[in-house]
């Protein structure tokens, strides 16, 4: 008993540092959070306790309604573009192919330079008047005058959505590929043997291997992606009337652009629920994918 008593001890003391910057860095934040959102904390010095109110006028409100639906619809096309492109880009440069080298050195600017210089590169490319891309459509006849993508809803909305993917697919893509190199290379000899093309070794080898890595990277690139404030917001800031204001947007503008501390605190809250149902999801769906392996 005193041996293992001993044990728990040291144990709990190796723990001991990361726990309290858990609970310094994470817990505390999360908790005066919590308790935020159920004020009325604004910019005067005092505030007050007003229960649910701060929840039942966000979920009250239309429009609220209408953000996270397109919150939801932003992060969905992103992370499922960003998972297509960045497995495509693996599977591409684990093949045995010239100059490999280099396309792996290639696919790495959007993830080397940093975030803000390369939205405001997007942000100009999408400029009606000297942007490359309007510019481009005039050249062969597509339209017949400057378009300001970011001038209209529609356009921005997806243009965002651009700029995310092309940002976030080289993460994507060098996790994938480090997936995939870890296959066993007898598995893909063997079916090579037995007379198996390129595609069925895909179909039967590397995705059924790959899921895990998947799950994972699709995790986390839908975390980020859900919270994502610097794309839309050094873009669009949020719109054109509000097409491009998303659960994260519309939190920053409530608590720091009307000064709404506690109603912005009870969106960050709703957007922490919704962070914490992907995130159950994700477990089980790892837990399930490791019972049936073990089966």
């Amino acid at each position: 008993m005193t041996g293992n008593r001993s044990a728990s001890l040291f144990a709990l003391a190796l723990l001991a540092p990361a726990l309290i910057y858990i609970l310094i860095i994470v817990a505390y934040p999360l908790f005066d959070t919590v308790v935020l959102s159920f004020t009325n904390a604004s910019l005067r010095p005092t505030s007050d306790f007003v229960g649910w109110a701060n929840y039942e006028r966000i979920f009250g409100a239309g429009n609220f309604t209408e953000v996270i639906i397109r919150t939801f619809i932003w992060t969905f096309f992103s992370v499922a573009t960003k998972m297509i492109i960045g497995t495509l880009g693996a599977t591409l440069l684990n093949a045995a192919i010239p100059g490999q080298a280099m396309f792996r050195i290639l696919i790495m600017p959007p993830w080397i330079v940093p975030m803000a210089i390369g939205i405001f590169m997007w942000g100009w490319m999408y400029n009606g008047q000297f942007g490359m891309i309007s510019g481009l459509l005039q050249n062969f006849g597509v339209i017949d005058k400057p378009w300001p993508i970011l001038a209209y809803g529609d356009s921005a909305f997806w243009a965002t959505i651009v700029t995310d993917v092309w940002i976030g697919v080289p993460m994507v893509t060098i996790y994938l590929l480090a997936a995939m190199q870890s296959i066993p290379k007898d598995l893909y000899e063997a079916a090579w043997t037995d007379g198996a093309g390129r595609g069925y070794r895909f179909r039967r080898i590397t995705l059924p291997l790959l899921v895990p890595a998947l799950l994972t990277m699709s995790l986390l690139s839908l975390i980020a992606t859900f919270n994502s404030f610097d794309i839309i917001w050094i873009l669009t800031q949020g719109g054109p009337s509000g097409s491009t204001t998303t659960m994260i947007i519309d939190t920053y503008k409530t608590a720091m652009g009307s000064r709404k501390y506690g109603e912005g605190a009870a969106r960050a809250v709703v957007i922490c629920i919704f962070v914490s149902l992907f995130c159950i999801v994700y477990f089980r769906a790892v837990r399930k994918l490791s019972q049936g392996e073990a089966k």
